[in-house]
């Protein structure tokens, strides 16, 4: 019943900066952690992301640690990606993601977004 639906994704220069938004539809996102992946085929995707109920807590994977930035405003049901010093590694499809458990693996993510494109050039 939960639905994401993202915004934010484009083009953009090697250097450059994003910001991607995710909003749900429904209360309560207080109560479920929020994340981030991305995914360029054919490889698998991977966790990128993700913050706790409450936003008090953030985690990031090693290769984006000091250049992205997640958190969230309960308040509109909506978590954000501050994406700066972009390279081309960081093109893919990135994917919103809710859990009422565990954000950093597939298997525990209970609602994705659609998905939005974000490439880099050099």
């Amino acid at each position: 019943q939960v639905e994401l639906v993202e915004s934010g994704g484009g083009s953009v220069e090697s250097g450059g900066s994003l910001r991607l938004s995710c909003a749900s539809n429904t209360a309560g996102s207080d109560t479920n952690c929020m994340a981030w992946f991305r995914q360029a085929p054919p490889k698998e995707r991977e966790w990128v992301a993700s913050i706790s109920g409450g936003g008090r807590r953030q985690h990031y994977a090693d290769s984006v640690k000091g250049r992205f930035i997640i958190s969230r405003r309960n308040s509109l049901n909506t978590v954000y990606l501050q994406m700066n010093a972009l390279s081309p590694d960081d093109s893919g499809v990135y994917y919103c993601a809710s859990s009422p458990s565990k954000c950093n693996v597939t298997d525990r993510v209970t609602a994705w977004g659609q998905g939005t494109q974000v490439t880099v050039s050099t």
